[in-house]
């Protein structure tokens, strides 16, 4: 017995043959011609550092904020977070969009965030919507990091809007008379329209600079261009006075909430339809409410 133990005292053990046989997964043959090419790796990567990771879950939260509050709906919001994110080197991302919150939990490797930011008033405004899915395509392509992005995006947040204000009130004061003229309105209708939308437009944009409340900033605005109207309809022949009560308030229509909130419905996004829809609900009755008021202060007669 002693001598089989010193016998077997100079052999290998069979797990030690195994691994000097086997060579090891994913390792090329010595023999073969591609052992002696060198190893490329197609886009290598690396672990986030834990302020790498909070910049990123930054940059992707300031970016579906900036989505959100110009008008976009929930789901491309959370699309283009969680593509950020990911673009930008995180494993996953889970995103919670509220009507006021956006929520982002983002992992990876062993390290896991999370992060919330408040979402301001929403305000339409397609042009900025447009810019920033031209800034996620080229962050998803790999054309723009993370500086880079940041330096975007505090651009495109201190921008000056796209249109002056003279230029906004002309624009709006006359694409509100067109559409009387397409509801059969006359040239007099034409005309009133013009004045009133326009005047409407200018305390808009002035109780929207002061940051009132967005149900008190339409109803003083519906209020505004109904007045003049219908007492312009007094001194000017008219033969369709209605149609320059109703085109005077088509700037206050709440038509992107409304088709965000379907979308947002038939999606399966409920808390952001029924809040896009309470916004639009809202809207509207104030400017009702406004044109009531003012038809019911000069006089329904006056129609």
């Amino acid at each position: 017995r002693s001598g089989r133990l010193d016998a077997l005292a100079g052999r290998p053990l069979p797990c030690q043959v195994e691994r000097s046989i086997i060579p090891p997964m994913g390792s090329p043959d010595p023999s073969s011609p591609a052992a002696s090419e060198p190893v490329s790796q197609v886009g290598p990567e690396r672990d986030l550092g834990w302020e790498e990771l909070t910049d990123v879950i930054d940059l992707a939260l300031w970016l579906g904020k900036l989505l959100l509050e110009h008008g976009s709906p929930a789901p491309r919001v959370e699309r283009t977070v969680e593509l950020v994110g990911t673009s930008l080197g995180c494993d996953h991302l889970d995103i919670l969009v509220s009507p006021n919150v956006i929520m982002v939990t983002t992992s990876e490797g062993l390290q896991i965030r999370t992060k919330a930011r408040r979402v301001a008033a929403l305000h339409v405004n397609i042009g900025r919507v447009v810019t920033l899915g031209d800034l996620v395509r080229d962050v998803s392509t790999g054309r723009c990091g993370r500086v880079k992005l940041r330096e975007r995006l505090e651009s495109i947040a201190s921008s000056p809007p796209e249109y002056s204000r003279p230029t906004a009130i002309a624009m709006v004061g006359l694409a509100c008379a067109a559409f009387s003229r397409l509801f059969d309105g006359d040239w007099p209708t034409f005309g009133i329209v013009l004045v009133a939308a326009s005047a409407g437009m200018a305390v808009r944009q002035v109780l929207a600079a002061r940051r009132y409340a967005p149900v008190l900033t339409v109803l003083a605005v519906s209020f505004t261009a109904s007045l003049i109207s219908v007492f312009a309809t007094r001194f000017v022949h008219t033969a369709t006075p209605q149609h320059a009560l109703a085109a005077s308030v088509l700037l206050l229509v709440p038509g992107v909430p409304l088709i965000n909130a379907f979308e947002e419905l038939v999606r399966g996004y409920s808390l952001m339809a029924v809040s896009r829809g309470v916004q639009g609900l809202a809207i509207s009755l104030a400017i009702a409410l406004g044109m009531l008021v003012a038809t019911g202060w000069l006089g329904a007669q006056a129609l």
